[in-house]
This record gives C-alpha cells, sequence and structure tokens, in this order.
C-alpha cells in the first residue's frame, strides 16, 4: 500500500512538472484583474452542482472551484467539466487553495485562504499569467496581501454566513477604508445576499462572493442575475437599460409614452416595442388599432439582438397572439427581470385586453414575470377574489405567486382610507408600503408610471423592495404635483417628480 502511494504520488508529481513546464514554455497572456467585477460565484459541495452552475454562470465574472470533500479524481473530473462551462461563458475559473490542481485544470487563477499557501511559491507553481487571490479580513491584512503579489483579495467576512462559523465580522467602514488604501480588485465576502449587497458595493467592493445566495436558490440564474444587476449603481448615467413594451397613448400619459418619460427623466434609457395604437385623451380610449404579433417580435427582435436591455416592462398587450409571442422572444433573449403590468381596463373605462387574452397571460407570460403590479380589479379579474379586506388582499397576492409571478405587489390605489397600501409578496413575506392618499383626478397613467418606475430603478442597481419603495414615493409626488390638463382624468407630472426624487436623493 505504501509502495502503491508513493508511486502514485510520483506519478502525480511528475505530470504537474511536465504541465508547468508546458506553461512556461509558452508566451503567458497576463489575466487582467480588472476582469473581477460583478458576481463572483463560489462552488458548494452539493447535487447537481453542474446543473446549478451552468444556470448562475452567463451572470456571473468569475467561479471559485471548492472542493475540500472529494477525491482528487472528483476533483480532476468536475474541475474540468466546470472549467470548459466557464471557458464557454467567458467566466473566469480559480481554484481554491491547491495551486497544484489549478495547474491540472488551466485555470485561471488560484485563491488562497490566510493560512492555506504561500504566494511566492503559488506564483512559482502557476506561473506569471495567472491570479493569485489571498483571502484577508483587515485593512492590515489586505495590505500585506497586496504587497505580497495577490492580484485581488477576499474580504471578510461582511454578514453571518451558514457556509461556515465566523467569529469576527468586518466592518463596511473598514472596506471603504480598505478601498482607499490598496489598488487591486476586492471581493467581498460572507453572508451576502441581494438585499445587503448594495451597501457593500457601496463601500468599495468590485465583486461580491456568493454560495448559497445563488446555488441554493429555486432559480440560480435569477438569483445571479439580481445580484448581477446590482452593479450598476456603480455606473454613470444614464444608468441602466429598459425595454418597454406596450401600447401607445396619443393622449400621451400613459402606455408608451409615460414610460418612455418615466425611464428618461429617472436617468436610464429607454427602447421601445409598441404593441398598439390608440386614440386617446384624458376623456377616455375611443379606438385601438393593434399591432401584428409578428411586427411586435420583429421589433423585439431589433431592439434585443442590439440593445443589452437589463429589464424589460410590459404594459398593453391586447391579444393572445402578442403576449404569446412576447413570452416567447423573452425567453428565447433569457430576459429574467420582467416587470407586467396587466393593463386590463382604461381608465375610462375601455378594455385595453382582449377576453381570450386573459388565459395567454396567465398561461404563458406570469411563468417569466419577475413582478406583477395588479390594481385591485385586475387581481379580481385574474384571480377570481373578490377583494374587500385585508385578508383578500393576502390571498389574491398568494394566488397571483401560485400562478408563476416570482412576486406581486399589488396596489392599493382603488382602496378606501386616508392611506394608499401596496402590498409586496414573494413567496414568503408581505411588505407594505404606504403614502398619504392624494384626492385628485388627475390620475391617468399611474399604474404605467408606477411600473415604470420600479423597473427602472431595478435597472439601476436597486432591489426590489428598495425598488418599489423609491417608485411609490415617486408616483405620490407625481399624482401631487400634477396639473389639470384636459376636461377629464388629467396625467401625472412626471417631470416634477422626477425633479422631486432628485433633490430626495441629493
Amino acid at each position: 500500500m505504501k509502495q502503491d502511494s508513493k508511486t502514485e504520488k510520483l506519478a502525480l508529481t511528475n505530470r504537474i512538472s511536465a504541465l508547468t513546464e508546458s506553461l512556461s514554455a509558452r508566451k503567458e497572456q497576463k489575466i487582467t484583474p480588472n476582469l473581477l467585477k460583478g458576481l463572483y460565484l463560489i462552488a458548494d459541495e452539493k447535487e447537481a452542482l453542474l446543473e446549478r452552475v451552468s444556470e448562475a454562470l452567463p451572470y456571473a465574472g468569475a467561479l471559485q472551484f471548492r472542493a475540500k470533500e472529494r477525491s482528487r479524481d472528483e476533483k480532476l473530473r468536475l474541475g474540468r467539466e466546470l472549467a470548459a462551462l466557464c471557458k464557454k461563458a467567458g467566466v473566469l475559473f480559480i481554484v481554491n487553495d491547491d495551486p497544484y490542481l489549478a495547474v491540472e485544470l488551466d485555470a485561471d487563477g488560484v485563491h488562497l485562504g490566510q493560512e492555506d499557501g504561500d504566494p511566492a511559491e503559488t506564483r512559482r507553481i502557476i506561473g506569471t499569467g495567472k491570479l493569485i487571490g489571498i483571502s484577508t479580513h483587515s485593512l492590515q491584512e489586505a495590505l500585506a496581501a497586496e504587497s505580497a503579489g495577490a492580484d485581488y483579495i477576499g474580504f471578510g467576512a461582511m454578514f453571518p454566513t451558514g457556509s461556515k462559523r465566523v467569529t469576527h465580522f468586518t466592518s463596511l467602514e473598514t472596506l471603504a477604508e480598505t478601498r482607499q488604501k490598496i489598488s487591486v480588485p476586492i471581493v467581498a465576502i460572507g453572508g451576502i445576499n441581494r438585499d445587503n449587497a448594495p451597501a457593500v458595493i457601496d463601500a468599495g467592493a468590485d465583486a461580491v462572493a456568493v454560495i448559497s445566495a445563488v446555488l441554493s436558490h429555486s432559480e440560480p440564474s435569477l438569483a445571479a442575475e439580481e445580484l448581477r444587476l446590482l452593479f450598476n449603481r456603480r455606473k454613470e448615467f444614464p444608468r441602466g437599460a429598459l425595454l418597454t413594451v406596450a401600447g401607445s397613448d396619443s393622449g400621451g400619459g400613459a402606455g408608451i409614452q409615460a414610460d418612455l418619460k418615466t425611464m428618461t427623466l429617472l436617468g436610464s434609457y429607454a427602447s421601445s416595442v409598441i404593441t398598439a395604437l390608440t386614440a386617446q385623451n384624458t376623456l377616455g380610449v375611443t379606438g385601438i388599432h393593434p399591432a401584428p404579433a409578428e411586427f411586435v417580435a420583429a421589433q423585439m427582435d431589433a431592439v434585443l439582438s442590439d440593445i443589452p436591455v437589463d429589464v424589460v416592462k410590459t404594459g398593453m398587450l391586447f391579444s393572445a397572439g402578442i403576449i404569446q409571442v412576447v413570452a416567447e422572444r423573452l425567453s428565447s433573449f433569457r430576459k429574467r427581470i420582467l416587470v407586467v403590468d396587466p393593463v386590463m381596463i382604461a381608465k375610462g373605462g375601455a378594455s385595453l385586453l382582449a377576453r381570450d387574452a386573459v388565459d395567454a397571460l396567465k398561461a404563458d407570460l406570469l411563468p417569466l414575470t419577475y413582478l406583477l403590479t395588479p390594481n385591485i380589479p385586475e387581481a379580481e379579474a385574474l384571480t377570481g377574489i373578490t377583494i374587500d379586506s385585508e385578508a383578500d388582499r393576502e390571498s389574491a397576492v398568494r394566488a397571483l405567486h401560485a400562478m408563476g409571478c416570482r412576486n406581486v405587489l399589488l396596489k392599493g390605489g382603488h382602496q378606501r382610507g386616508d392611506e394608499a397600501i401596496d402590498l409586496l409578496f414573494d413567496g414568503t413575506s408581505f411588505t407594505r408600503f404606504s403614502a398619504p392618499r392624494v384626492n385628485s383626478v388627475n390620475t391617468h397613467g399611474t399604474g404605467c408610471t408606477l411600473s415604470a418606475a420600479i423597473a427602472t430603478f431595478l435597472a439601476q442597481g436597486e432591489p426590489l423592495t428598495e425598488a418599489v419603495r423609491m417608485a411609490k414615493k415617486f408616483i405620490t409626488e407625481a399624482i401631487r404635483l400634477a396639473h389639470p390638463m384636459g376636461k377629464g382624468h388629467g396625467p401625472v407630472n412626471h417631470y416634477a417628480a422626477a425633479r422631486e426624487t432628485e433633490k430626495g436623493e441629493g
């Protein structure tokens, strides 16, 4: 047994030496550490790893392969498959702690723990063209790691985590100070998820390391996309790109016109697909001319094949055929962050959704929906539940969630009372957003504007709950500041509300 072990070890050493010589002989192209941005995914050791990683990789910047509980042969087999997935996705492949394994897998780099390897020896083994990352917990350790030749540092733990027992946490203030003192990229680690990541990014992290928040999620691709979008908060304005798929309002208060005003005034880039032309004003809709479904598809192809859209928002879709092609194109282009305003009835009472389209909405679009934003009459029509009480509201959003929507925001504008309360349900918990009710007839376009504002803030790097909160404030101001226009329900004031939003953020 001992002789076999020695023989196996010698064979492994010879193989590593040959690989190292081969890598040294060819001209090495230095991997740029600046590629370490966004989501830094760390592999777990649970079942179906390849499938889960494959879902998340299109939205990640790097994958760290950690497999302490696996045999050498298992590490090589699994590592090769993961490396191939990363190469196909254009994602950096990093091996945890083991430089020899990194050489065998031709990985892009090695990540070392504080007590897990010498950086100089690791550099000798993997060569000058690869990355070395070092875990650190303080400014002093970060400075020492950079001095030792680290191409990037892991920094944390930022928050409690279930993957390991943590006795010391690093503050956001320390992260911000470290960002000022070192020049290499910082990957923040430890308990990071969609809702706490913005504070970490704002403090200076170039990337966030995540395990369970993505790989234990029921939809790893969705969780990864949520985290990726958060890094848009670091971009210059116009920040984030959106596509609105909706009908045109000739009066300018709702539909495509309201969406484009909202998205542009709040500071994002907006593209559009028109599903129908309407003849309407503040008094109501006098005519509808739907676009052929194939032309809606052609518009979507033109935009999505060229413009890197972060968030898609839909409004008036009108027919089953249009809904079906919209759903098909969204799936084809892998658009995961979809905000659906299920426009069914105009302010003046005209039907904006054909009767046979309701079934298509439920069957084809709701299962793709990230956030559904119905008002009470729309929720009643979709669920068959009469909504009179708080219990009815909760039952309705649960029913809509069961249809496939990941999140549901039931708007409270049709309720009575001094407060307009919107109810958000994420499948687990409820969050309520309240604002003083503004008594005004100038409410044309409120649903379009609210959903467009939520979509905009999502595209700009806000997590869902914060995006809803900011959008609620925006629409409240837009109603409050509306000027009478026309003889019926006048439009809300997008411009003045955007100015107030800008002041509030300043």
